[in-house]
């Protein structure tokens, strides 16, 4: 694996206990502002469900990661299914659209590795940050026509504001945009698919730097 310089400070992370949660969590950093960088064609290649990937989802991924998120209580079916199986449905037909390279890193990962992945703005999250089980009845907006998501029991990224990101839909308050320099990436992994995570860092490690984003370990706190 190969990768560019790292940030300069990376940030804090605290992460509950959890029975099954394998998560690897990284910074990464931008060479410059978003909206002026180009997806690179490894990556545009990656957005094909039959292009050639390291990692390929099967059935054992999808329940397992399933059964990750039921672990707080939360039900991943329907509307709340884990954002990696509408990936996978999106990618049947055609190659999934590209949105700005950050994001099509992210999803060219989750469509292969079958592991739901959040991608969000460093500075639009206020510390202290922590990933655990959103309270009952906790909500927010998942994208710009405000439509509102129940996260009570799912395993979330937490801020100063509350949960903001997770392994179904991410807030709209915290994700990327054409000025974004620098992102936290949470692979949500888990014990039960040993290695996979891991496997799925080290490839997406490897698809920034050839576009010359760095991909540095965010090692939490326990």
């Amino acid at each position: 694996m190969s990768t560019s310089s790292t940030p300069a400070s990376l940030p804090e992370l605290e992460v509950d206990p959890h029975p099954l949660l394998d998560l690897f969590a990284f910074a990464s950093q931008l060479p410059a502002p978003l909206g002026e960088m180009a997806t690179s064609a490894e990556v545009a290649a990656g957005l094909d469900r039959a292009g050639a990937a390291p990692l390929a989802a099967d059935d054992e991924v999808r329940q397992r990661v399933r059964a990750l998120l039921r672990a707080g209580g939360f039900k991943p079916t329907g509307r709340s299914k884990p954002a990696s199986e509408y990936l996978l449905a999106a990618a049947a037909e055609a190659p999934l659209r590209s949105i700005n390279p950050a994001v099509d890193a992210c999803n060219a990962v989750s469509l292969h590795s079958g592991l739901p992945i959040s991608v969000v703005d460093l500075a639009r999250v206020t510390a202290p940050l922590r990933v655990g089980v959103a309270p009952a009845g906790s909500t927010y907006v998942f994208n710009p026509s405000g439509q509102i998501i129940d996260v009570g029991g799912l395993l979330c990224l937490i801020d100063a504001d509350g949960p903001c990101a997770n392994a179904v839909k991410d807030a709209q308050r915290s994700k990327t945009d054409g000025e974004t320099r620098s992102t936290l990436v949470l692979i949500w992994g888990t014990s039960a698919l040993a290695g996979r995570a891991e496997a799925a860092y080290r490839w997406y490690a490897e698809l920034l730097a050839g576009m010359k984003m760095t991909a540095a370990l965010v090692h939490p706190r326990r």
